[in-house]
C-alpha cells in the first residue's frame, strides 16, 4: 500500500522550473520530467562555448574580447560587474514566465553564474512566487569547498593547492566560493531552501548529517541516446587521455601523463596511446569512440558525465571510485569502473593488469553499461528528485 501511495504521489502533475545548466545534467532532469508528464521550464546561459540547450537562454553580452576588456575595466573602476547586472535585468524581464512553480531547482549555488548579490536579488523575487526551492550540490560549493579545504577527503580536486598555495591562481574560482559574498549567498539559499540535494559522492560527504540534506539522486544519463559500443581487441589496446590544459592540476592529469610513460616504454608494442589537448567536447567525443580505456579524472570519489557516458559506451574508465562509492552501490572493486588514485605507479600497475589481461577489459564493458542502465537511467534519477521533492499539493 505504501508502494502505491509513493508511485500516485510521484506522478502528481507539477510545474518545476529548473535554473542552471552546466553539464547537461538540467536537460536529462527535464528529460525525465516531461516523460513523467510533468510541466518543466530550463533557464540557463548554456555554459559558455558548450551551449547546453536551455527553453530561455539568459547570458551577457560581453563574449568578445573587446568587449571583455571593458567589461573588466569598468569592474576596476566601479566594482559593477556590467555582465552580471545584464543578466540580472535579463532575468527580471522574463520574471512573470518564472512564476507559479511547484519545484524550483537551481544547480548550484552559483546557478546563473552572475555576481552573488545580483543573484539573492533574483532568488528573492523567485522564492516570492513559487512554492520551494531545492538545491543541487554539484560543481562548487561553499559546502563541499569547506569540506576540501579543511582536508576531511584523503584527497580532493584542492589537494594540489593546499600542498602549494602558489597556485592560488589556478584556483580562483574554486577558492572564490569561500569569500564573503558567496558565503552570504550560501547562506541566504540554505536559510530559505526546502532542502540540498547532492549529485555524487563527492557531494554526498561533504553533507552527511546537515539538517537541509534530502539525499543523493545520481547523476542522470539518458542511455536511451547513447549506443553501447562492444570491444573488439585486434592487435592493440587503444588507451585514450583527454586532457584540458587549464584544469590539469584540478584532474590530476600529470599523474595519467607518468603512468603512460610508464607503459609506454614496457608495452609499446602492446598498446596504442592517444592524447588530446584542449580540444571541443564534440570532438572530444568522436576521438575516443574506438579506444578500449579512458583515463578520466584522478581527484574524484565517484564519476561526472564525462566518466558516466563513456561507461555508458563500454568503456574502460580510470575515474572516481572510491571504497566509499564501492560501499554505496554494493560494488566489488575494478569490476565497474578503475578508481585512479594520485600515483603515478599505481596506475601504471592498473593499465598493466588490463593490458595482461584483456578478458577484464570485456568484463568491466559490460558491467560499466549494466551500473549506468541500472543506476544513473534519467527515468530513475528523475523519479529520485520527484522523491526528495515531496511536494505537497493543496
Amino acid at each position: 500500500m505504501i508502494g502505491i501511495l509513493i508511485f500516485a504521489k510521484s506522478n502528481i502533475f507539477m510545474r518545476v522550473l529548473l535554473i542552471g545548466e552546466y553539464s547537461g545534467h538540467h536537460n536529462a532532469v527535464k528529460e525525465g520530467l516531461v516523460k513523467l508528464g510533468h510541466d518543466v521550464l530550463l533557464v540557463g546561459n548554456g555554459d559558455g562555448f558548450k551551449n547546453y540547450p536551455v527553453d530561455i537562454n539568459i547570458n551577457h553580452s560581453f563574449h568578445n574580447k573587446v568587449l571583455k576588456k571593458f567589461k573588466v575595466a569598468f569592474y576596476k573602476l566601479t566594482s559593477i560587474d556590467l555582465g552580471s547586472l545584464e543578466v540580472y535585468y535579463k532575468a527580471l524581464f522574463h520574471l512573470k514566465k518564472f512564476k507559479g512553480f511547484d519545484i524550483v531547482q537551481l544547480m548550484n549555488e552559483s546557478a546563473l553564474g552572475i555576481d552573488p548579490n545580483f543573484q539573492i536579488k533574483f532568488l528573492k523575487r523567485i522564492i516570492k512566487h513559487n512554492k520551494k526551492l531545492v538545491l543541487i550540490s554539484s560543481g562548487i560549493d561553499y559546502q563541499c569547498m569547506s569540506y576540501m579545504m579543511e582536508g576531511k577527503f584523503r584527497y580532493s580536486i584542492m589537494s594540489p593547492y593546499l600542498e602549494d598555495q602558489s597556485l592560488f591562481e589556478t584556483y580562483q574560482f574554486q577558492l572564490q566560493y569561500l569569500n564573503e559574498k558567496f558565503t552570504k549567498l550560501h547562506n541566504f539559499i540554505y536559510d530559505h531552501c526546502y532542502g540540498v540535494i547532492a549529485s555524487d559522492m563527492d557531494y554526498h560527504i561533504p553533507l552527511l548529517g546537515h539538517e537541509k540534506y534530502l539525499g543523493l539522486a545520481p547523476n542522470p544519463i539518458n542511455t536511451d541516446r547513447i549506443q553501447y559500443i562492444p570491444l573488439k581487441i585486434n592487435e592493440k589496446i587503444k588507451i585514450f587521455h583527454g586532457v584540458n590544459r587549464s584544469a590539469m592540476h584540478k584532474k590530476g592529469n600529470h599523474f595519467f601523463i607518468e603512468a603512460l610513460n610508464i607503459i609506454e616504454d614496457k608495452y609499446a608494442d602492446k598498446v596504442d596511446i592517444i592524447t588530446t589537448y584542449s580540444i571541443p567536447y564534440s570532438e572530444y567525443i568522436k576521438r575516443y569512440e574506438d579506444c578500449h580505456i579512458l583515463l578520466d579524472q584522478v581527484y574524484a570519489y565517484d564519476q561526472g558525465f564525462n566518466a558516466l557516458e563513456a561507461m555508458a559506451k563500454g568503456k574502460v574508465v580510470f575515474t572516481g571510485a572510491e571504497q566509499e562509492w564501492l560501499e554505496y552501490y554494493n560494488l566489488k572493486a575494478d569490476t565497474v569502473a578503475i578508481n585512479a588514485l594520485p600515483d603515478a605507479k599505481k596506475i601504471a600497475e592498473k593499465l598493466e593488469w588490463l593490458i595482461l589481461n584483456p578478458d577484464y577489459i570485456y568484463k568491466i564493458s559490460q558491467n560499466a553499461r549494466a551500473f549506468v542502465e541500472r543506476e544513473h537511467h534519467y527515468i530513475k534519477a528523475t523519479k529520485d528528485y520527484i522523491k526528495k521533492w515531496n511536494v505537497e499539493h493543496n
